[in-house]
Order: C-alpha cells, then sequence, then structure tokens
C-alpha cells in the first residue's frame, strides 16, 4: 500500500443480480487466464489498507478469503446500498480508516494509480467527494467516500429511497480524476458475453493493460 495518501478502505461492488449475463457472478468470468476479480484484486490490493466484498448471494461466495458485506437496505437498491455498507463497516471494524473507494466487480482493466489519483484529485480542488472518468465520461461507482458521510447516505437510500450514485454525488463537491482510453479503457465493464468476449481480446492483445 501507497503512503502517499490516506488509509483507505476498497470496497468491490458485486451486489447486483448480473441480469444481462443472465446471472450468476460477474467477477468469476474468465478473461484469459485469470478471472475479473484475480485482476481487479492484483490492481487494487496495493493500493488499499484492506478490501471487502459487497455481495448479496445467497449462500454468499467468499473469494480469495476477502470479507464478505452484505447490503443492509433489502431489494437491491444498486451500489449505493453497496458502498454504505463498505463505511458501515469501515466506521465499526477500522475506525483508523477515514475513507473509501469503490470500484464495480466487473472491471478487469481497473488503473494501478486509482487510489491515488483520486485522492490527488480531491485534495487539489478540496472537494468532498472524488470518482473516475475517461474518454470524457464519469464512473460514478468509481469514486472515493469519506467515512464520515455514511449517515447522510444511509438517510438518503432509506428516507429519500434515493438509487443513482450521481444524484447523490451531485449534493457534494465532486473532484473527477480523468484516464485517457488508450490503448484501453481502465473502466471498461462486462456486462454481456459479448464485453467479456472484448475484453478477453484486449486482454490478449494488451498484456500490460
Amino acid at each position: 500500500m501507497s503512503s502517499t495518501h490516506p488509509p483507505t478502505l476498497g470496497v468491490v461492488l458485486a451486489g447486483g443480480l448480473a441480469r444481462r449475463m443472465g446471472g450468476g457472478d460477474k467477477w468469476r468470468i474468465q478473461i484469459g487466464r485469470f478471472t475479473i476479480l484475480d485482476r481487479l484484486l492484483d490492481r487494487l490490493r496495493p493500493q488499499c489498507d484492506n478490501i471487502v466484498f459487497n455481495s448479496n448471494a445467497d449462500p454468499p461466495a467468499v473469494p480469495h478469503g476477502l470479507t464478505v458485506i452484505t447490503d443492509s437496505v433489502p431489494g437491491y437498491p444498486g451500489p449505493l446500498a453497496g458502498i454504505l455498507a463498505g463505511l458501515d463497516w469501515a466506521a465499526h471494524n477500522a475506525p483508523a480508516i477515514g475513507w473509501l473507494v469503490s470500484v464495480p466487480g466487473d472491471c478487469p482493466f481497473l488503473p494501478r494509480d486509482l487510489v491515488a489519483r483520486l485522492h490527488a484529485a480531491r485534495s487539489e480542488s478540496q472537494a468532498a467527494l472524488a470518482c473516475a472518468e475517461s474518454a470524457g465520461r464519469r464512473h460514478p461507482t468509481v469514486a472515493l467516500w469519506p467515512i464520515q458521510l455514511r449517515e447522510e447516505l444511509r438517510r438518503a437510500i432509506t428516507a429519500e429511497q434515493m438509487r443513482a450514485v450521481h444524484q447523490w454525488t451531485a449534493r457534494y463537491p465532486l473532484a473527477v480524476a480523468a484516464w485517457t482510453d488508450a490503448p484501453v479503457d481502465p473502466f471498461f465493464n462486462v456486462n454481456t458475453p459479448e464485453d467479456a468476449a472484448e475484453a478477453a481480446a484486449l486482454a490478449a492483445r494488451y498484456p500490460d493493460a
């Protein structure tokens, strides 16, 4: 873990139902010789003090010995619930950690400088939050969150029935860290079988991506 940024917990968001993949766990999909989760953890582990895995599978899968956390809000309300679960876990289990970085569990090309650059962007602009961008497109679930906002997020989800991440982040000063999408978009996500085939082809063509 880098010492150039504050202690940060990673949460892998895998709490959805993967309907476009026909169900199942997208993180298990093979991209070349490795699963998406293998590739993601290889990139994220050196950047974080700890990583937890948000899943609502029954029975829960425990990949790579990760701590699995489930949504505290019923009905699969979306990624905000997974982010809240991560914030709650950090508050109760790792009080020395003040920040959480969220990443979807279907991103096989996640950048190795993600956490440092999100922290730098947030610090430079004195923003409350930071999210990633590539090719002019923001990725609201690839973001940096302060643990101290967890009760405000809980109220938004439960009392206001908020579901969209961008609606939540719009309430706060938001910094953006931008990456190029060449030769591979680092936030390419696998939602369909066609995406999985494309990711495998990209990984073979660009083994360092």
